[in-house]
């Protein structure tokens, strides 16, 4: 079966083993190209702000405004000593703020909040927030409150208890010119996000949860009344207290006539968007439909739907929606509760920032990279009339189009009789290669981190690494990934470490069976929760051949006892037992890893602690079994550096290519020492 295609004759092409093939899809292009994209921003005069991670400068965070006039550059506001970054929750989101001409912002190196012009480059941050000697409090998700000329945000207080901080929502007088302790303004709850003010600064909205839930389990939406002097004097609870209502709202945002809309997954358990009443403290559906117009609340900051004015004065409301894989981009009519879903190239949509008289949408496709549209609507918002890309993570990226795997969504059998679950498929494509006829592919089966995340059908330049080689990609979106509702979500309950690796062994069956790929030559990889799907699957089943995890989880037991406050009771709800934590520890049952396995790991993990990669190092290097650990200075959870991007993809292909694929690889890698092999 010869997946490579081509509008080439096909006698014009080279046969040669899957795995063997050249591409210029390199992994120094790769690494050095897709940049990642942080938040998007609009000042008042209407100019476009984004941040921007930048592998080839370590990681760093920048803001960058776009050019004001076709020719010119874009403009980096964020001097180079300075990296704009939130540790809050250590997966941080929500790290900037605009207003007037000016940005306040979360610098990585010490989490403190700096103020700085945003007219020039040239301008010199100025300190908010004390020193205290660390990264040791860290903001996030912040507001401006133009009545009292104040900074609303959340913080996350480390300095008494790193792994059991406490966290508030807070504000900072702006009228002062020397740095303070901010003042408390919302506490007593462990986690809060989203606070929001109404456009009179006499009201703010702000979500809370606590132990042991996660934000999508359930969580409560507030309103509070501000005093004279600023401080919330009354309070209600506008959804999510309801103990007989299980819900998480999220996402509240005011209309500019004082009314407050948000998400929640109450009755059909699918996010879609609701209003406050507030006369009777009722809450209202806009529109109901089984599609998720949010996403989980891993980072701070998400916007998913902008309130848009219309000529009627009525609300109109942008949004993003995701169902059965596909994200789409619609207009929402409150007062007659249509949506009108509007064509854009975009198949996958992140979030939304409003523009004077446009959008600026952040999503991607197959074909193209993570990106920023402006997108302009007629004056009845239901056409769209301009889509521009202004900012692309991989501006390069096109040139290799030829070379790129589109990916199949295919539906497959589980365990569970009658229940199917779901993966995106990317079959091995180069216009240059085909295989003998005889040969089926490689297959890299790919588990999602989180696990409360997803897999999405979009330009990754890693998989087209893989699949430009010869090799097939699987990215699976087993039992407990988001876009599928409650209810998929809630299958991996009690269940951590048997549904997922049960739906991804399926899925590699399903393939095989289905004649798409080797069933000899069958590995697998995941990072952070992929990671420990990944040793789960080669310690408890036979179906895969080898394995890769990146800054996996091996110990469950003392992953609780070490990781951050956000997760530290994650796993209460995933996995259960003593017994359970015990027995779907991989690291318990090294007698029953049977195949090679690679480990990358980033030594300032405070997520997932290099001991558990150590762990299962040494128990497999005792054992007999073919493995290697490479360790990384200065990466912490996922890594950011450009070098160790490119290492850790070389190493991958050559470490299967050596010990399962039956090929050479054509770069030059030099290949790192596998102990019982090498």
């Amino acid at each position: 079966m010869a997946y490579a295609s081509s509008t080439e004759p096909n006698n014009q092409r080279i046969t040669a083993p899957y795995g063997s093939w050249k591409s210029p899809i390199t992994a120094d292009f790769v690494s050095g190209a897709e940049k990642r994209l942080g938040a998007t921003a609009v000042d008042d005069l209407g100019r476009l702000f984004w941040l921007e991670s930048r592998p080839l400068e370590s990681g760093r965070n920048v803001l960058v405004r776009a050019p004001e006039k076709p020719g010119d550059g874009c403009i980096d506001i964020t001097p180079k000593e300075f990296s704009v970054r939130t540790v809050a929750q250590e997966y941080g989101g929500g790290a900037f703020r605009i207003v007037g001409d000016t940005v306040i912002f979360s610098n990585y190196k010490d989490q403190r909040l700096y103020k700085q012009s945003i007219q020039s480059g040239d301008s010199s941050p100025l300190p908010l927030t004390p020193d205290y000697g660390g990264p040791v409090v860290c903001y996030a998700d912040g507001v401006f409150d133009s009545r009292f000329n104040r900074y609303v945000t959340v913080r996350e207080d480390r300095r008494e208890d790193h792994l059991n901080a406490t966290t508030t929502i807070v504000s900072l007088n702006l009228n002062e010119h020397n740095i303070q302790e901010p003042e408390i303004l919302v506490g007593g709850n462990d986690f809060y996000a989203f606070p929001r003010l109404d456009p009179k600064g006499e009201r703010m909205a702000w979500i809370e949860w606590g132990h042991p839930n996660m934000p999508w389990d359930k969580s409560e939406l507030w309103v509070g009344c501000f005093s004279e002097n600023g401080d919330i004097c009354k309070r209600i609870c506008v959804a999510g207290g309801d103990p007989a209502i299980v819900e998480s709202p999220t996402e509240p945002k005011w209309s500019s006539k004082g009314e407050l809309f948000f998400i929640t997954d109450r009755g059909s358990g699918f996010w879609n968007i609701y209003k406050w009443i507030e006369s009777d403290n009722k809450v209202l559906p806009v529109y109901s439909m089984n599609a998720e117009f949010s996403r989980p609340l891993w980072v701070f900051g998400i916007s998913s739907y902008q309130l848009l004015q219309s000529r009627e004065q009525t609300n109109l409301i942008a949004c993003t929606y995701r169902k059965n894989g596909r994200s789409s981009f619609g207009v929402l009519d409150e007062v007659h509760s249509t949506l009108s879903p509007l064509d854009i190239p975009f198949t996958d949509i992140n979030n939304i920032t409003s523009g004077f008289h446009c959008l600026y949408i952040e999503g991607a496709s197959a074909v193209c990279p993570l990106s920023i549209a402006k997108v302009t609507l007629d004056d009845t918002k239901s056409k769209v009339i301009d889509f521009e890309i202004i900012w692309s993570s991989s501006a390069d990226s096109s040139k290799y189009k030829s070379h790129y795997s589109l990916p199949e969504l295919i539906e497959f059998p589980t365990e569970v009789p009658g229940q199917n679950a779901f993966a995106y498929f990317y079959p091995p494509t180069n216009p240059n290669y085909q295989p003998s006829q005889k040969e089926k592919p490689p297959l890299l089966l790919r588990s999602h981190g989180g696990p409360t995340a997803e897999a999405r059908g979009v330009l990754n330049l890693a998989y087209q690494y893989w699949t430009s080689r010869g090799w097939a990609i699987a990215d699976v979106n087993y039992g407990g990934s988001t876009g599928y509702g409650r209810e998929y979500r809630e299958r991996l309950l009690g269940r951590w470490g048997i549904v997922d690796v049960n739906d991804c062994c399926s899925c590699a069956k399903f393939l095989v069976d289905e004649g798409k790929v080797d069933g000899e030559r069958l590995c697998i990889a995941g990072g952070s929760a992929g990671g420990y799907t990944t040793l789960a699957a080669l310690a408890f089943r036979e179906t895969f051949k080898a394995g890769a995890s990146l800054y996996g989880i091996a110990d469950l037991k003392s992953l609780v006892a070490e990781t951050h406050k956000f997760e530290s009771h994650y796993m209460d709800k995933l996995v259960g037992s003593e017994e359970d934590y015990f027995q779907r520890s991989p690291i318990n049952f090294v007698d029953k890893f049977s195949c090679p396995i690679l480990l990358l790991q980033g030594l300032e993990d405070k997520v997932v602690p290099p001991d558990q990669a150590r762990k299962i190092y040494h128990a497999l290097k005792e054992k007999g079994l073919p493995v290697a650990l490479v360790e990384f200075e200065g990466e912490q959870h996922g890594f950011r550096k450009a070098e160790t991007i490119k290492f850790s993809l070389e190493q991958q292909m050559v470490f299967f290519a050596r010990l399962v694929g039956h090929f050479e690889v054509a770069d030059d890698i030099t290949p790192i020492k596998i102990d019982n092999f090498d």
